[in-house]
Protein backbone atom coordinates (compact mmCIF):
# COMPACT_ATOMS: atom_id res chain seq x y z
CA UNK A 1 0.00 0.00 0.00
CA UNK A 2 1.53 3.60 -1.27
CA UNK A 3 0.59 6.31 0.67
CA UNK A 4 0.74 9.95 -1.14
CA UNK A 5 2.14 12.88 0.98
CA UNK A 6 3.25 16.25 -0.29
CA UNK A 7 6.15 17.64 -0.92
CA UNK A 8 6.49 19.86 1.98
CA UNK A 9 4.22 19.10 5.56
CA UNK A 10 0.68 20.14 5.35
CA UNK A 11 0.28 23.66 7.27
CA UNK A 12 -3.18 24.47 8.75
CA UNK A 13 -4.03 28.49 8.73
CA UNK A 14 -7.67 28.22 8.51
CA UNK A 15 -7.50 27.24 4.78
CA UNK A 16 -5.15 24.47 3.27
CA UNK A 17 -1.65 25.96 2.24
CA UNK A 18 0.94 24.79 -0.42
CA UNK A 19 -2.14 22.27 -2.58
CA UNK A 20 0.37 20.44 -4.57
CA UNK A 21 -0.27 19.04 -7.38
CA UNK A 22 1.93 16.04 -7.44
CA UNK A 23 2.83 13.43 -4.91
CA UNK A 24 5.32 10.91 -4.00
CA UNK A 25 5.19 7.53 -3.06
CA UNK A 26 6.17 6.36 0.49
CA UNK A 27 5.97 2.70 2.17
CA UNK A 28 3.40 2.97 4.54
CA UNK A 29 4.30 2.08 8.12
CA UNK A 30 2.97 0.56 11.07
CA UNK A 31 0.67 2.52 13.14
CA UNK A 32 2.69 3.43 16.74
CA UNK A 33 0.33 1.96 19.77
CA UNK A 34 -0.21 5.63 20.39
CA UNK A 35 0.49 8.66 17.99
CA UNK A 36 1.49 11.86 19.29
CA UNK A 37 2.35 15.23 17.17
CA UNK A 38 0.79 16.34 13.79
CA UNK A 39 -0.82 13.59 11.62
CA UNK A 40 -1.39 13.91 7.64
CA UNK A 41 -4.74 15.34 6.90
CA UNK A 42 -6.87 12.68 4.69
CA UNK A 43 -10.10 11.47 4.09
CA UNK A 44 -10.90 7.91 2.60
CA UNK A 45 -14.19 6.51 1.67
CA UNK A 46 -15.86 3.80 -0.59
CA UNK A 47 -15.43 4.54 -4.54
CA UNK A 48 -19.18 6.90 -4.74
CA UNK A 49 -17.03 8.85 -2.54
CA UNK A 50 -15.00 10.00 -5.57
CA UNK A 51 -17.74 9.43 -8.93
CA UNK A 52 -20.75 11.22 -7.58
CA UNK A 53 -21.36 14.84 -7.27
CA UNK A 54 -24.98 15.63 -7.16
CA UNK A 55 -23.98 18.11 -10.09
CA UNK A 56 -21.61 20.30 -8.37
CA UNK A 57 -17.96 20.67 -8.56
CA UNK A 58 -16.75 18.83 -6.10
CA UNK A 59 -17.39 15.08 -5.00
CA UNK A 60 -17.33 13.80 -1.21
CA UNK A 61 -14.04 13.57 -0.25
CA UNK A 62 -12.77 16.81 -2.01
CA UNK A 63 -15.63 18.41 0.03
CA UNK A 64 -14.99 16.62 3.57
CA UNK A 65 -11.26 17.68 3.13
CA UNK A 66 -11.78 21.38 1.94
CA UNK A 67 -13.69 21.76 4.87
CA UNK A 68 -11.62 20.06 7.19
CA UNK A 69 -8.87 21.81 5.48
CA UNK A 70 -10.39 25.25 6.74
CA UNK A 71 -10.72 24.09 10.17
CA UNK A 72 -14.48 22.48 10.69
CA UNK A 73 -14.89 19.80 12.85
CA UNK A 74 -13.88 16.54 11.24
CA UNK A 75 -17.51 14.41 11.40
CA UNK A 76 -19.62 17.94 10.00
CA UNK A 77 -17.07 17.98 7.24
CA UNK A 78 -17.32 13.86 6.62
CA UNK A 79 -21.39 14.16 6.80
CA UNK A 80 -21.38 17.19 4.66
CA UNK A 81 -18.80 15.17 2.28
CA UNK A 82 -21.34 12.03 1.97
CA UNK A 83 -24.91 14.33 1.88
CA UNK A 84 -23.68 14.54 -1.68
CA UNK A 85 -24.06 11.26 -2.52
CA UNK A 86 -27.36 10.85 -0.57
CA UNK A 87 -28.85 13.93 -2.43
CA UNK A 88 -27.16 12.53 -5.51
CA UNK A 89 -30.41 10.92 -7.33
CA UNK A 90 -27.70 8.83 -9.92
CA UNK A 91 -26.39 7.09 -7.02
CA UNK A 92 -28.59 3.56 -6.47
CA UNK A 93 -27.04 2.51 -3.34
CA UNK A 94 -27.18 6.02 -0.74
CA UNK A 95 -30.01 8.30 0.40
CA UNK A 96 -32.54 9.40 -2.12
CA UNK A 97 -33.13 7.59 -5.19
CA UNK A 98 -31.70 4.32 -3.32
CA UNK A 99 -32.49 0.95 -3.74
CA UNK A 100 -36.14 0.29 -2.14
CA UNK A 101 -36.96 -2.73 0.06
CA UNK A 102 -39.30 -5.70 -0.98
CA UNK A 103 -42.16 -3.80 -0.84
CA UNK A 104 -40.89 -1.03 -2.86
CA UNK A 105 -40.10 1.94 0.45
CA UNK A 106 -36.54 2.99 0.61
CA UNK A 107 -35.32 2.49 4.12
CA UNK A 108 -32.17 4.10 5.28
CA UNK A 109 -29.62 3.28 7.51
CA UNK A 110 -26.09 5.32 9.20
CA UNK A 111 -24.26 5.79 12.01
CA UNK A 112 -21.01 8.29 12.61
CA UNK A 113 -18.78 8.25 15.14
CA UNK A 114 -16.65 11.38 16.56
CA UNK A 115 -13.52 10.42 17.91
CA UNK A 116 -12.38 13.50 20.21
CA UNK A 117 -15.94 13.01 22.07
CA UNK A 118 -16.08 9.82 21.98
CA UNK A 119 -20.22 9.95 20.84
CA UNK A 120 -21.90 8.34 18.13
CA UNK A 121 -25.14 8.28 17.13
CA UNK A 122 -27.40 6.21 14.77
CA UNK A 123 -30.54 5.53 12.94
CA UNK A 124 -32.07 2.29 11.13
CA UNK A 125 -35.14 1.35 8.41
CA UNK A 126 -35.85 5.39 8.80
CA UNK A 127 -38.01 6.18 6.49
CA UNK A 128 -38.85 10.33 4.38
CA UNK A 129 -35.37 11.45 5.49
CA UNK A 130 -33.02 11.94 2.11
CA UNK A 131 -29.57 12.50 4.44
CA UNK A 132 -29.83 9.69 7.07
CA UNK A 133 -26.50 10.88 8.39
CA UNK A 134 -27.70 14.28 9.26
CA UNK A 135 -29.94 12.04 11.84
CA UNK A 136 -27.61 10.02 12.96
CA UNK A 137 -25.66 12.94 13.87
CA UNK A 138 -28.80 14.12 15.86
CA UNK A 139 -29.06 11.41 17.85
CA UNK A 140 -25.59 11.74 18.87
CA UNK A 141 -25.83 14.89 19.66
CA UNK A 142 -29.60 15.32 21.44
CA UNK A 143 -29.64 12.34 22.90
CA UNK A 144 -28.45 9.75 25.59
CA UNK A 145 -28.74 6.89 22.29
CA UNK A 146 -26.92 5.52 19.93
CA UNK A 147 -29.29 3.84 17.86
CA UNK A 148 -33.43 5.00 16.66
CA UNK A 149 -34.85 2.12 14.32
CA UNK A 150 -37.73 2.48 12.05
CA UNK A 151 -40.69 4.65 12.70
CA UNK A 152 -39.78 5.90 15.98
CA UNK A 153 -36.39 7.58 13.87
CA UNK A 154 -38.69 8.65 11.25
CA UNK A 155 -40.72 10.63 14.26
CA UNK A 156 -37.51 11.82 16.23
CA UNK A 157 -36.73 13.06 12.79
CA UNK A 158 -39.57 15.06 11.98
CA UNK A 159 -39.54 16.58 15.97
CA UNK A 160 -36.11 18.11 14.65
CA UNK A 161 -37.57 19.76 11.75
CA UNK A 162 -35.89 17.50 9.13
CA UNK A 163 -38.69 17.32 5.84
CA UNK A 164 -40.18 14.17 5.74
CA UNK A 165 -41.33 12.97 2.57
CA UNK A 166 -43.78 10.43 1.44
CA UNK A 167 -41.54 8.44 -1.30
CA UNK A 168 -38.00 8.62 -1.64
CA UNK A 169 -37.85 6.48 -4.85
CA UNK A 170 -36.87 8.04 -8.30
CA UNK A 171 -37.94 6.92 -11.68
CA UNK A 172 -34.99 4.79 -11.73
CA UNK A 173 -35.17 2.87 -8.45
CA UNK A 174 -39.08 1.97 -9.41
CA UNK A 175 -38.25 1.06 -12.48
CA UNK A 176 -35.59 -1.13 -11.07
CA UNK A 177 -37.95 -2.82 -8.24
CA UNK A 178 -40.49 -3.19 -10.79
CA UNK A 179 -38.12 -5.52 -12.92
CA UNK A 180 -37.03 -7.02 -9.55
CA UNK A 181 -40.77 -8.01 -8.58
CA UNK A 182 -41.57 -9.15 -12.24
CA UNK A 183 -39.05 -11.54 -11.62
CA UNK A 184 -39.63 -13.13 -8.12
CA UNK A 185 -43.11 -12.96 -8.49
CA UNK A 186 -44.74 -13.60 -11.85
CA UNK A 187 -47.46 -16.45 -10.39
CA UNK A 188 -47.75 -15.28 -6.72
CA UNK A 189 -45.41 -17.66 -5.14
CA UNK A 190 -47.23 -19.38 -2.10
CA UNK A 191 -43.86 -21.18 -0.44
CA UNK A 192 -42.05 -18.27 1.52
CA UNK A 193 -38.39 -20.06 1.08
CA UNK A 194 -38.78 -20.14 -2.62
CA UNK A 195 -39.70 -16.51 -3.01
CA UNK A 196 -36.64 -15.78 -0.84
CA UNK A 197 -34.59 -17.79 -2.98
CA UNK A 198 -35.88 -16.60 -6.09
CA UNK A 199 -35.43 -12.85 -4.61
CA UNK A 200 -31.92 -13.54 -4.31
CA UNK A 201 -31.37 -15.10 -7.38
CA UNK A 202 -33.25 -12.40 -9.26
CA UNK A 203 -31.55 -9.80 -7.66
CA UNK A 204 -28.15 -11.31 -8.61
CA UNK A 205 -29.09 -12.30 -12.31
CA UNK A 206 -29.49 -8.52 -12.78
CA UNK A 207 -25.86 -7.82 -11.16
CA UNK A 208 -24.84 -10.19 -13.72
CA UNK A 209 -26.87 -8.83 -16.51
CA UNK A 210 -25.62 -5.40 -15.25
CA UNK A 211 -28.66 -3.48 -15.05
CA UNK A 212 -27.29 -2.92 -11.40
CA UNK A 213 -23.58 -2.55 -10.11
CA UNK A 214 -22.43 -5.52 -7.46
CA UNK A 215 -21.75 -2.28 -5.19
CA UNK A 216 -25.29 -0.69 -5.50
CA UNK A 217 -26.52 -4.17 -5.07
CA UNK A 218 -24.94 -4.39 -1.41
CA UNK A 219 -25.18 -0.53 -1.61
CA UNK A 220 -23.37 2.37 1.52
CA UNK A 221 -20.96 4.87 1.37
CA UNK A 222 -18.17 4.76 4.36
CA UNK A 223 -16.19 7.86 4.90
CA UNK A 224 -13.32 8.42 7.10
CA UNK A 225 -10.94 11.30 8.05
CA UNK A 226 -8.33 12.57 10.00
CA UNK A 227 -7.21 16.58 10.32
CA UNK A 228 -3.70 17.63 11.07
CA UNK A 229 -4.32 17.74 14.70
CA UNK A 230 -4.87 13.43 14.85
CA UNK A 231 -8.71 14.25 15.34
CA UNK A 232 -10.41 11.23 13.84
CA UNK A 233 -14.11 10.65 12.76
CA UNK A 234 -16.19 8.67 10.64
CA UNK A 235 -19.69 8.57 9.35
CA UNK A 236 -21.16 5.43 7.06
CA UNK A 237 -24.78 5.58 5.08
CA UNK A 238 -26.90 3.59 3.12
CA UNK A 239 -30.26 2.06 1.72
CA UNK A 240 -29.19 -1.08 2.46
CA UNK A 241 -29.71 -4.38 0.44
CA UNK A 242 -31.15 -4.10 -2.14
CA UNK A 243 -35.27 -5.12 -1.86
CA UNK A 244 -34.40 -6.67 1.65
CA UNK A 245 -36.63 -7.63 3.97
CA UNK A 246 -38.49 -4.95 5.27
CA UNK A 247 -37.16 -3.51 8.50
CA UNK A 248 -33.82 -5.18 7.69
CA UNK A 249 -30.82 -3.35 9.19
CA UNK A 250 -27.88 -4.04 7.97
CA UNK A 251 -23.95 -3.27 9.45
CA UNK A 252 -24.53 0.23 8.76
CA UNK A 253 -26.02 1.39 11.28
CA UNK A 254 -24.38 -0.59 13.84
CA UNK A 255 -21.56 0.05 15.73
CA UNK A 256 -18.58 -1.97 15.21
CA UNK A 257 -19.76 -3.31 11.86
CA UNK A 258 -20.27 -0.76 9.23
CA UNK A 259 -18.31 1.87 11.48
CA UNK A 260 -15.75 1.90 14.68
CA UNK A 261 -13.79 5.06 15.31
CA UNK A 262 -11.56 5.26 18.56
CA UNK A 263 -9.83 8.61 18.39
CA UNK A 264 -6.89 7.60 19.92
CA UNK A 265 -5.79 4.99 16.87
CA UNK A 266 -8.16 5.05 13.88
CA UNK A 267 -11.22 4.88 12.10
CA UNK A 268 -12.56 1.75 10.18
CA UNK A 269 -15.63 1.00 8.34
CA UNK A 270 -17.27 -0.88 5.37
CA UNK A 271 -19.11 -1.64 2.35
CA UNK A 272 -20.39 -5.39 0.76
CA UNK A 273 -22.72 -7.74 2.68
CA UNK A 274 -23.48 -6.48 6.03
CA UNK A 275 -24.49 -9.80 7.50
CA UNK A 276 -20.64 -10.80 7.22
CA UNK A 277 -19.16 -7.93 8.57
CA UNK A 278 -22.51 -7.95 11.90
CA UNK A 279 -21.49 -11.09 12.78
CA UNK A 280 -17.95 -10.43 13.09
CA UNK A 281 -18.25 -7.02 13.99
CA UNK A 282 -15.21 -6.59 11.66
CA UNK A 283 -14.96 -2.77 11.60
CA UNK A 284 -14.06 -2.90 15.61
CA UNK A 285 -11.47 -5.92 14.81
CA UNK A 286 -9.46 -3.61 12.34
CA UNK A 287 -9.18 -0.69 14.96
CA UNK A 288 -7.94 -3.08 17.23
CA UNK A 289 -5.78 -4.11 15.48
CA UNK A 290 -4.62 -0.90 14.86
CA UNK A 291 -4.55 -0.55 18.95
CA UNK A 292 -2.08 -3.72 18.51
CA UNK A 293 0.27 -1.39 16.25
CA UNK A 294 -0.77 -3.32 12.60
CA UNK A 295 -0.91 -0.97 9.49
CA UNK A 296 -4.40 -0.02 7.95
CA UNK A 297 -3.36 -2.56 5.33
CA UNK A 298 -2.36 -5.23 7.78
CA UNK A 299 -5.45 -4.57 10.09
CA UNK A 300 -7.94 -4.59 7.20
CA UNK A 301 -6.78 -7.87 6.05
CA UNK A 302 -7.12 -9.28 9.32
CA UNK A 303 -11.14 -8.80 9.52
CA UNK A 304 -11.64 -9.87 5.99
CA UNK A 305 -9.69 -13.14 6.88
CA UNK A 306 -12.09 -13.32 9.78
CA UNK A 307 -15.27 -12.85 7.78
CA UNK A 308 -13.21 -15.70 5.36
CA UNK A 309 -13.03 -18.37 8.56
CA UNK A 310 -16.58 -17.29 9.43
CA UNK A 311 -17.82 -18.22 5.81
CA UNK A 312 -18.99 -22.06 6.22
CA UNK A 313 -22.47 -22.26 5.26
CA UNK A 314 -22.38 -23.62 1.55
CA UNK A 315 -24.93 -21.47 0.09
CA UNK A 316 -22.21 -18.68 0.64
CA UNK A 317 -19.64 -19.92 -0.76
CA UNK A 318 -18.80 -20.18 -4.30
CA UNK A 319 -17.50 -23.19 -6.86
CA UNK A 320 -13.73 -22.58 -4.56
CA UNK A 321 -15.63 -23.25 -1.25
CA UNK A 322 -14.71 -19.55 -0.90
CA UNK A 323 -16.63 -16.71 0.29
CA UNK A 324 -19.56 -15.93 -2.71
CA UNK A 325 -19.42 -12.20 -1.61
CA UNK A 326 -17.55 -9.16 -1.71
CA UNK A 327 -16.85 -7.34 1.53
CA UNK A 328 -14.59 -4.07 1.62
CA UNK A 329 -13.28 -2.06 4.46
CA UNK A 330 -11.78 1.81 4.37
CA UNK A 331 -9.07 2.03 7.11
CA UNK A 332 -7.32 5.55 8.44
CA UNK A 333 -4.99 5.79 11.83
CA UNK A 334 -4.29 8.67 13.25
CA UNK A 335 -1.59 9.48 11.47
CA UNK A 336 -2.75 9.91 8.61
CA UNK A 337 -1.56 6.00 6.86
CA UNK A 338 -4.75 4.86 5.36
CA UNK A 339 -6.02 1.28 3.07
CA UNK A 340 -8.94 0.31 1.37
CA UNK A 341 -8.80 -3.80 1.43
CA UNK A 342 -11.49 -6.26 -0.03
CA UNK A 343 -12.07 -9.95 0.06
CA UNK A 344 -12.06 -9.45 -4.03
CA UNK A 345 -10.17 -6.96 -6.44
CA UNK A 346 -12.18 -8.35 -9.38
CA UNK A 347 -9.13 -8.49 -11.48
CA UNK A 348 -7.64 -5.01 -10.14
CA UNK A 349 -10.64 -3.39 -10.81
CA UNK A 350 -11.72 -2.21 -7.68
CA UNK A 351 -10.85 1.34 -6.12
CA UNK A 352 -11.82 3.26 -3.07
CA UNK A 353 -11.49 7.25 -3.30
CA UNK A 354 -8.75 9.46 -0.96
CA UNK A 355 -8.15 13.13 -0.39
CA UNK A 356 -5.02 14.46 0.71
CA UNK A 357 -3.14 18.06 0.34
CA UNK A 358 -2.90 16.61 -3.12
CA UNK A 359 -6.49 16.34 -4.44
CA UNK A 360 -8.49 13.55 -5.03
CA UNK A 361 -7.50 10.17 -6.65
CA UNK A 362 -9.31 6.57 -6.78
CA UNK A 363 -6.82 4.21 -5.27
CA UNK A 364 -6.10 0.46 -5.62
CA UNK A 365 -8.15 -1.50 -3.31
CA UNK A 366 -5.68 -4.27 -1.97
CA UNK A 367 -7.42 -7.86 -1.90
CA UNK A 368 -7.66 -11.09 0.52
CA UNK A 369 -8.44 -13.38 -2.04
CA UNK A 370 -7.82 -14.06 -6.02
CA UNK A 371 -10.28 -13.47 -9.08
CA UNK A 372 -14.01 -12.76 -7.92
CA UNK A 373 -16.42 -13.63 -5.62
CA UNK A 374 -19.07 -15.59 -7.93
CA UNK A 375 -16.33 -18.23 -9.30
Amino acid sequence: MNNKIGRREFVLTGAAAGLSATAISTVQAAAPAVHTGASKPVVVSSANGFTMKNGGKLNCVETAFDRMAKGEDVLDALIAGVNIVELDPEDASVGYGGRPNADGVVQLDSCCMHGPKKQAGGVAAIEGVRTPSLVAKAVMEFTDHHLIVGQGATEFARSLGFKIEDDLNTENSRRMWLDWKRRIDPDHYLDPKLRVAAGHEAGLEMVTEGLIGEDEYYGTINCNGVNHKGDVCGVTTTSGLSWKIPGRAGDSPVLGAGLYVDGDYGAAGSTGRGEANLFGLCSFVVVEELRRGKSPLDAGMEALRRIQRNTVEKRLLNSRALPGFNVSFYVINKAGDYAGVAMYSHNDERRFAVCTENGAELAKVEALLEGSAAS
